[in-house]
């Protein structure tokens, strides 16, 4: 495997500490992902012990672009063991202060994922809140810099990204971020719909991540 930590721009040695535990930990069952497999269960709760997690490369650009934008307060959907939250985590800190809020449903989830956040020193950034993000996300505080949207493949329509988008485009100030990593068609419907005020980008990493910007 190649060594992102020479490549990443988070250079923290605790916090690289964990991304790397963390990339070589289970990301995906054996039979592959619900998305992959509409075989198998698509039962969120069937696999609390699996990641599903993105990849360094798209943490280091939420990274990059928290910091470019001086992001304070950014939402991570769904937030799973943490991997995301860490990228998001260290921005905050970096940028002298700021606030993650994670959405995650699976109560063993969102316990590795503050137990991962505390070991890489991170845990005062970050809070992760329990439960269905339609219910979680409703109202994050105030104006969102960023919005991770990575939430579970249910294989319906509306698909719970086009939901959470929805949910949480009006909290998104002009100029803010969207990355959604699972393209889903009716997410991409959405943002790609001018009148919904976003403009958006497909970008070569990992399978089909589109990321978009709030400019209305």
């Amino acid at each position: 495997m190649q060594n992102n930590t020479l490549l990443s721009p988070l250079k923290d040695t605790r916090v690289r500490a964990v991304i790397e535990r963390l990339i070589e930990s289970p990301r995906l069952p054996l039979g592959g992902s619900p998305s992959d497999n509409p075989e198998i269960s698509r039962d969120p709760f069937d696999y609390a012990e699996y990641g599903f997690s993105i990849v360094p490369d798209q943490g280091d650009l939420i990274y990059l672009l928290c910091r470019g934008t001086r992001a304070t307060r950014v939402v991570d959907f769904a937030t799973s063991i943490g991997m995301s939250a860490i990228y998001f985590a260290a921005a905050m800190r970096d940028n002298g202060g700021g606030t993650v809020i994670g959405s995650e449903l699976v109560p063993e989830k969102v316990r590795t994922a503050r137990r991962n956040l505390a070991d890489a020193g991170l845990a005062d950034y970050a809070y992760i809140r329990e439960g269905d993000a339609r219910q979680t996300l409703s109202s994050v505080g105030g104006p969102v810099d960023f919005a991770l949207i990575d939430g579970w493949p249910n294989g319906q329509e509306p698909s719970l990204a086009r939901e959470v988008i929805e949910i949480l485009a009006p909290q998104i100030r002009t100029g803010g971020y969207v990355m959604n990593d699972n393209a889903e068609p009716d997410f991409l419907q959405f943002v790609r719909d001018p009148a919904n005020g976003f403009i958006s980008v497909r970008l070569p990493l990992q399978r089909d991540t589109e990321l978009c910007v709030k400019v209305s």
